[in-house]
């Protein structure tokens, strides 16, 4: 991968980071700000639900931050691009689909065949 595809690359991360970062503080300040008592049980429990679901999206946001952070780690020691399980670049598509990637496409589909055959035991 050339010098220019890596800087694309690491923009696209840091964009992505900023992006997931925003939301971030924004449902935090809704949800400080969304304090109401209903006094209705069926508007509370669906109050309750959507904060739930708010905060199960913000954990995953925060795992694929620490994978966009891993991302950037390797792009800065010059891994980036490269299958963590074969050595052999990952494919520029792969990578603009799925930036985070560590695994070329046919890695990725021996790790999950293998996931799904020890899933099944």
């Amino acid at each position: 991968m050339n010098d220019r595809q890596l800087e694309y690359f690491k923009t696209k991360l840091l964009n992505w980071k900023e992006d997931i970062l925003k939301e971030s503080r924004e449902t935090l300040s809704h949800l400080q700000t969304e304090t109401e008592n209903h006094p209705d049980l069926a508007d509370r429990a669906s109050s309750e639900t959507d904060r739930a679901l708010e905060l199960r999206t913000r954990d995953r946001q925060r795992k694929l931050i620490s994978k966009i952070d891993a991302a950037l780690r390797r792009v800065e020691d010059g891994s980036y691009g490269y299958c963590e399980e074969t050595g052999e670049p990952i494919g520029i598509a792969r990578l603009e689909a799925r930036p985070i990637a560590t695994l070329s496409v046919e890695a990725q589909e021996r790790h999950e065949r293998r996931e799904r055959v020890h899933r099944d035991d």
